[in-house]
């Protein structure tokens, strides 16, 4: 939905399933549009949208894009911003590490990319930006050698190419953001700047580099690295570094207390990469590749704190034995209150619902993010950001 300050608002529609086109317009006809008569009946309502690589084909093709065109005219939505990070299956079977398949270093993930944004900029209303967000490179236990590194920069560069050729023959402004994540071959802002500042030596003075490719920052991935808002985001602006795309997420935050780590089996499941970062008393920072070996360590420093990268929703309260990273959320939100110029892309992005614990997955799909939408809009409102008639 339109914001104050030309802000842009939705979820993620990665939360439904949808592999093909035909069962991913299915989900935003049934899921999306009652979401829209809940959240933003009358007014133009914004879609995140997910398409995976096979859905992206189909798309593809002048018919289903016209018809796909109509539709949103006729439901008054519109598209400004689409998930580009996984490829392949996203639900109902095991995902983990292979959502980084395939990844930078393949044609096959520039093609697909490319893709993306031929589509997005046929999508686009009039005097709206288009962003696609993408996965960090790589992960990074797949990066062996130095000519990995040199692949996924120069398919990267190939995409940056593609997408200014497409905005200048449309008269686009788009943008692709590279999403940091725990142990993603980009994970944190110190790696995300000097990848930046390598294209940028590798390709002086050209301005396509700074106009097309910048950072899609996920407030849950930040906060289980255990870095500040103000200080991540005043990292990237020193450097000029563009935040193609906000996700406004929450990931959990406990102290491993027996309680919590038995509470915390509930969170593990077969389909998603759920990387745990463990503070210790003394300030070092541990990455676990997953839930389940974090859960099989021996007791751990009662001062110590995990950050579990589960997207839990933004609305969630903290319960007796975990928080949330919310904190992280209103930090970023208060800086974009301060400078609305920073970003005008929002997403909301809780993709778990399928494999949310019982306590929390007590309503449908439909009620979690008119909930989340509740939640977002009362604190954008509180900054100013949107409308108090939006937040009710």
């Amino acid at each position: 939905m339109k914001l104050n300050h030309g802000l842009h608002l939705a979820y993620c529609t990665n939360v439904h399933r949808g592999e093909g086109w035909n069962e991913t317009f299915a989900s935003l006809q049934s899921h999306t549009l009652a979401v829209k008569a809940r959240v933003c009946p009358d007014a133009p309502y914004a879609i995140g949208l997910r398409l995976g690589h096979q859905a992206s084909l189909e798309l593809s093709d002048a018919a289903r894009l016209t018809e796909f065109q109509k539709w949103l005219e006729q439901n008054n939505c519109y598209v400004f911003t689409i998930n580009g990070f996984p490829y392949g299956q996203f639900h109902g079977t095991r995902v983990k590490e292979n959502v980084y398949r395939p990844d930078w270093t393949s044609p096959e993930r520039l093609a697909y990319t490319n893709r993306l944004f031929d589509l997005l900029a046929q999508l686009l209303p009039p005097g709206v930006e288009g962003s696609v967000s993408t996965l960090p490179g790589s992960f990074k236990e797949f990066i062996t050698a130095p000519e990995q590194e040199r692949q996924i920069r120069d398919n990267i560069w190939q995409c940056v190419g593609h997408i200014a050729a497409v905005s200048a023959r449309t008269k686009r402004k788009l943008h692709l953001g590279v999403e940091p994540e725990p142990l993603g071959w980009l994970e944190n802002s110190g790696e995300t700047i000097r990848f930046l500042e390598q294209m940028r030596a590798e390709h002086p003075n050209d301005p396509r580099l700074d106009e097309h490719l910048g950072v899609n920052y996920d407030t849950c991935h930040f906060a289980i690295e255990f870095e500040e808002p103000a200080e991540a985001i005043a990292a990237f602006r020193r450097h000029h570094i563009k935040i193609s795309k906000l996700h406004l997420s929450s990931a959990l935050k406990v102290r491993p207390t027996a309680e919590a780590r038995r509470a915390l089996a509930a969170f593990a499941d077969d389909v998603y990469l759920h990387q745990v970062a463990i503070r210790n008393g003394g300030g070092r920072v541990q990455i676990l590749k997953d839930l389940e070996p974090a859960l099989r360590l021996a007791a751990s420093d009662a001062s110590a704190e995990w950050r579990i990268h589960f997207h839990v929703p933004l609305h969630s309260p903290a319960a007796d034995w975990y928080e949330t990273t919310a904190d992280h959320v209103t930090g970023v939100l208060d800086l974009l209150q301060a400078d609305p110029a920073l970003c005008a892309h929002l997403e909301m992005e809780t993709y778990t619902w399928e494999v949310l614990p019982p306590e929390l997955k007590k309503r449908d799909v439909v009620d979690q993010l008119a909930a989340e939408y509740v939640w977002t809009l009362r604190q954008l409102a509180k900054r100013g950001l949107a409308g108090q008639n939006l937040a009710t």
